[in-house]
């Protein structure tokens, strides 16, 4: 029933394992990190910062512009996060022209909230305050009625205390479509850019470029559809050895320290890079959606007390004219998790009503 997924899995496997020895390192080593956050809210509930459908929601074009299409004319959406101090999101309006195309423009913005102020010796001296933005212009295409195209132009401004960077960045994505919307498929090459004022002069930094492809299979007869992400593609080994996990730590007797077989390692790291999560949609105005993100529960879970981390569960409502989701992402137990908060609107409806 599902064979696309299958199929696709199996090669994307073995891509992954041919460009195993080029890329050794894990995590990030660039600015602007808040490009890469999850601002929608059905998006965050699949657990990954995009999704692979073609459909007329707005909210998921600012992650992946192939999918702008002239449904979305005179959409307007609003997305809303919070967590722990920090609060950030966007908003969005698309509009579709007859010869250029469609566009959504669309401001992100983050807040990290106010701190303490303080010299070298620990004296207050007052507060400071940290913010990030980014304008969007997104631009959407069908080169046929199974391929669309699309790409994200990104004005960057960051200000941290007295420092202040300026950056430009691009977004560049392909969608493939079935027959009846059936199986979608998406490629994304994500914050391809350039830090033109960085925060201390002569210090440029790399921006979080990411390599990100999607799949979404519907079933014919149930309204459920499955995602299955894979992120981070431009590089290979996503592992991180915490050296207070037990499991990590020499043998008091031996001093040998634990490992993993070959096949475990290759089989841990390829997870690291999958994404999967559903979604069921109940007579048109009701949706219950899941995600479980395997990287983020192995790196936030901790030692003897898992619970939920890596999960996220959400659901979307239309009222009338307007869709309203939210989503509740579990990032590790005992702390605050995110909540997302998105609300879409067509305008155009208003003057049909009228």
């Amino acid at each position: 029933m599902l064979r696309h997924l299958r199929l696709l899995s199996i090669l994307i496997l073995l891509f992954l394992k041919g460009i195993s020895s080029l890329y050794s390192q894990s995590g990030s080593s660039g600015t602007y990190e808040f490009l890469n956050l999850t601002n929608s809210a059905r998006v965050a509930s699949i657990g990954s910062n995009f999704l692979p459908v073609r459909d007329n929601d707005v909210t998921i074009a600012l992650a992946n512009p192939s999918v702008i299409t002239p449904d979305m004319n005179n959409s307007l959406a609003f997305s809303f996060v919070t967590y722990m101090a920090a609060n950030y999101g966007y908003a969005m309006f698309a509009h579709s022209f007859s010869k250029a195309g469609n566009f959504a423009g669309s401001l992100q913005f983050v807040s990290y909230g106010s701190f303490t102020q303080a010299d070298a010796s620990g004296t207050i001296t007052g507060t400071f305050t940290a913010s990030e933005y980014a304008l969007n212009i997104g631009w959407g295409r069908p080169l046929s009625p199974h391929f669309n195209i699309g790409a994200n132009g990104k004005l960057i401004y960051s200000a941290l205390e007295t420092y202040r960077s300026f950056g430009i960045a691009v977004d560049v994505a392909g969608t493939y479509t079935a027959t009846d919307d059936v199986f979608n498929a998406s490629l994304i090459f994500r914050n391809i850019g350039y830090q033109i004022v960085p925060y201390t002069a002569g210090n440029h930094e790399p921006l979080p470029f990411q390599i990100q492809l999607g799949l979404s299979e519907k079933l014919k007869h149930i309204p459920l559809r499955f995602y299955e992400i894979f992120t981070d593609l431009q590089k290979w080994d996503l592992t991180y050895t915490d050296p207070n996990n037990p499991a990590n730590q020499a043998d008091p007797i031996t001093g040998q320290v634990q490992t993993k077989s070959g096949i475990s390692k290759f089989a841990d790291n390829f997870m690291r890079h999958v994404v999967i999560g559903g979604e069921i949609t109940i007579a048109k105005v009701f949706a219950i959606r899941l995600g479980y993100n395997y990287r983020q529960r192995q790196e936030m879970k901790l030692y003897g007390k898992t619970g939920l981390a890596g999960f996220s569960l959400g659901f979307g409502l239309r009222i009338k004219m307007f869709n309203i989701s939210y989503t509740r992402t579990t990032v590790q137990a005992g702390v605050p998790n995110p909540n997302y908060f998105t609300v879409a609107v067509n305008l155009s409806e208003f003057t049909k009503k009228k």
